[in-house]
């Protein structure tokens, strides 16, 4: 199951206005905005999930796809598997606690430029 998706945008301030106006009708809006090494990050959703992410990348900067982990065993093994097959390191397993207290994610770069990664929400 996909549990969120993130997309660089290079004029984070355009495009926060322009996703707000457009995702409104659907219900969709602002839950978390954090800062990164880059720059900010939004994250839009609804009941408090959010699963649409914008955030200030570089050019070239690829796509974010975070897919849904039932266990940190999970995440762990994901991220064993990814570097075995050819991904490279983008961030070991461990808890980003700026997201929330039991968000325990990895993320690795697949072949095609993706940043992959795989996370698990609940209590250790």
């Amino acid at each position: 199951m996909i549990d969120h998706l993130g997309i660089p945008v290079r004029d984070f301030a355009e495009s926060k206005a322009f996703y707000l106006s457009a995702l409104a009708p659907l219900g969709i809006g602002v839950v978390l905005e954090v800062d990164t090494e880059e720059g900010p990050a939004l994250g839009m959703g609804t009941k408090g999930k959010p699963f649409f992410w914008i955030s200030q990348a570089s050019v070239g900067k690829g796509l974010h796809l975070a897919l849904l982990a039932e266990s940190r065993a999970q995440v762990d093994a994901f991220y064993a598997a990814a570097l075995k097959a050819g991904a490279s390191d983008n961030g070991p397993p461990g808890i980003r606690a700026h997201y929330h207290p039991n968000y325990y994610g990895a993320f690795v770069i697949d072949p095609n430029g993706v940043n992959l990664e795989a996370v698990c929400h609940a209590p250790g």
